[in-house]
């Protein structure tokens, strides 16, 4: 029997995600819920930043369609909750979809505040569905290339790593009010939080410095990850540049051995420069949105906990992006 998908919010990742689903083998989208009604009927359609994002293919036809995604979440039928909201409304639907014993998928940032999260994670501890956070970052080919190269020491010990993801402001009543979005600090920048911490442990302390010049919030940041046994370690974000800049994403780790170089814009996208060589690293030409959900349904099926990412990990990088937020706004050194 096909796992049936209800997805909340037809936005750009809740549209990614809706291209996805409709790929995989034994799933069925079967309900979808936005409060605007050309969403819903697919007359108006989400773009995407990222190429392969948001491509419109999906067919809204066959599906069951509420305006509210509480409704969704009490339809029996549905066995698979994706909330796609905005990032404030997490909290709500999730508890909402634990409660109804739905499995559940959360986009990231996991919530708008550490308490938040902290708050989704603690009632997920009694929820009989499985659940996950959306970090894509985690499961995209380089970069879980990248994890694996770390954690079995492939070259030697990291010395210095450094990642990059740079944007024009994407737009729209969202993205600009940083009370909801958090900046880019929490929407963008988080995703390379994360992957710090997924790579080499939460760090000791940050140094962070950043500039609001959209949002209210900082949207665009410079961190230091501080380890005191650990390499040194330092991520840029922000979507402040200029109007057709586009959208970057890039790192550069060198270990002992060897210096590993991604560039989404690369040909190649990843490569390895080693004994005065550089060559193209070959992994799966997917993205990181198609193999989480992949693994999300994979874990249903099987009926094992997500252990890639969990939502508690998910809180964890909520709780290092406001200690840089709070480095920015004091000038200092904040311990974690």
């Amino acid at each position: 029997m096909a796992i049936k998908v209800g997805v909340i919010g037809l936005g750009m990742m809740g549209c990614t995600h809706l291209d996805v689903y409709a790929k995989l083998e034994g799933v069925e989208v079967a309900a979808v819920a936005d409060k605007n009604p050309k969403r819903l009927s697919g007359e108006e359609k989400a773009v995407g930043n990222v190429e392969g994002q948001a491509q419109g293919g999906f067919d809204f036809a066959s599906v069951k369609k509420y305006e509210d995604g509480m409704e969704l979440i009490a339809d029996e039928s549905i066995d698979l909750v994706d909330i796609c909201l905005v990032t404030p409304l997490h909290l709500e639907y999730a508890k909402a979809a634990f409660a109804a014993g739905k499995h559940v998928l959360v986009e990231k940032p996991l919530a708008r505040t550490l308490e938040d999260a902290r708050a989704i994670v603690a009632a997920s501890e009694t929820a009989k569905g499985l659940s996950m956070p959306a970090m894509c970052m985690r499961f995209w080919p380089e970069w879980s290339w990248l994890k694996d190269a770390v954690a079995q020491n492939t070259y030697g010990k990291v010395l210095s790593a450094h990642f990059s993801r740079l944007a024009s402001h994407p737009g729209g009543p969202f993205y600009s009010d940083g009370k909801a979005c958090g900046g880019a600090l929490l929407d963008l920048h988080i995703h390379d939080s994360d992957f710090v911490q997924y790579c080499f442990g939460v760090p000791d302390a940050v140094m962070s410095r950043g500039y609001s010049k959209i949002s209210g919030e900082p949207d665009h940041v410079m961190t230091q990850y501080l380890y005191e046994d650990g390499p040194m370690v330092s991520a840029e974000g922000g979507w402040s540049l200029s109007d057709g800049y586009g959208f970057t994403m890039r790192y550069v780790v060198n270990f002992e051995k060897a210096t590993a170089m991604f560039d989404i814009g690369g040909e190649p996208t990843l490569k390895l420069i080693q004994d005065g060589k550089s060559e193209a690293v070959k992994v799966r030409g997917a993205m990181g949105y198609e193999i989480e959900i992949e693994y999300m349904v994979d874990c249903i099926k099987q009926g094992k906990k997500p252990e890639t990412v969990t939502l508690a990990s998910a809180a964890e990088s909520v709780r290092l992006v406001e200690a840089e937020n709070k480095s920015i706004a004091t000038g200092n050194v904040v311990t974690l």
